[in-house]
């Protein structure tokens, strides 16, 4: 059995060239994340076949909207039977979307604050003042009180979240994982996978230095055997 801690982001320019990765990594690899920009080139009929083949799959959609609005996407999302659902982490987006999933089984998770993102980003954005571990933190104690079944957050802020009262039993994943010696790419808060996982993440979501390495496997392989004995 592939362990599922590690999620392939298949950030690519279409279903037909993640299919072609999906392929390569064989069984290495059982769990798979398709973004909102994969959306428009054949994500969501790529997730289906991924169920069908046996793999597990992240919805990364980050859904944010009024509450009616998110509450029916997420519903029609829930038929899909897909594992993971992103939304925004307001309270008021999080309670719609546990609505929309009903009694299906997935999970949804709660976006605290954009891995890309630093002060002076939300600085721009007018985002209150404050560190942004505490804003991330307090994001994510809410997100949980308002019913999210876990938390997309960075590696940084991955082992105060853990100690929250309101995580226990909710999942915390990371992306903004870079193994060492990785290009950051347009990431900010960044942990190596073994780092990561220590930290409290449950799973860990590498993209880039995955389907951009020459050894596409090779690069999984690797991640796989450093978070081996975490």
């Amino acid at each position: 059995m592939p362990d599922d801690r590690l999620i392939v982001a298949l950030d690519l320019p279409n279903a037909i060239a993640a299919g072609e990765l999906v392929d390569q990594l064989g069984d290495a690899v059982g769990f798979y994340k398709i973004g909102l920009g994969m959306l428009t080139g054949g994500g969501l009929a790529l997730a289906c076949e991924l169920k069908d083949q046996g793999k597990r799959v992240f919805l990364d959609l980050k859904l944010y909207d009024i509450g009616a609005t998110v509450e029916k996407a997420v519903a029609g999302l829930a038929r899909f039977e897909l594992d993971f659902l992103t939304v925004h982490g307001d309270p008021q987006v999080v309670r719609a979307a546990v609505a929309g999933r009903g009694d299906a089984p997935l999970r949804i998770l709660a976006v605290t604050i954009l891995t890309s993102l630093d002060r002076g980003d939300l600085d721009q954005m007018l985002i209150q003042p404050g560190a942004i571990e505490d804003l991330t933190v307090e994001r994510a104690r809410r997100a949980l009180a308002a019913g999210a079944d876990g938390l997309i957050a960075s590696p940084q802020e991955a082992a105060r979240i853990h100690a929250l009262p309101e995580a226990a039993g909710r999942l915390i994943v990371t992306p903004g994982v870079r193994p060492a010696g990785s290009a950051l790419g347009d990431q900010k808060r960044v942990a190596t996978p073994a780092a990561a996982l220590a930290a409290g993440a449950d799973h860990i979501v590498v993209g880039r230095p995955v389907w951009a390495a020459e050894d596409p496997c090779a690069a999984a392989e690797a991640i796989l055997a450093e978070i081996a004995g975490v």
